[in-house]
């Protein structure tokens, strides 16, 4: 599998975060599981820092 990066600042990285607990609430909403979306919220949230 190949890796892919993106690189935020610090307002697209907060809207990213905001978007994909949407995402997730509306799943809960659904009844459906979020088990991906729990994974790749904590992998966002957890995510390095790089300066450029």
């Amino acid at each position: 599998m190949k890796k892919h990066y993106l690189y935020l600042d610090e307002q697209e990285w907060r809207r990213l975060i905001f978007y994909l607990n949407e995402f997730r609430n509306k799943l809960i909403a659904q009844g459906r599981h979020t088990d991906c979306m729990d994974e790749l919220l904590v992998k966002t949230a957890k995510a390095k820092t790089v300066k450029i």
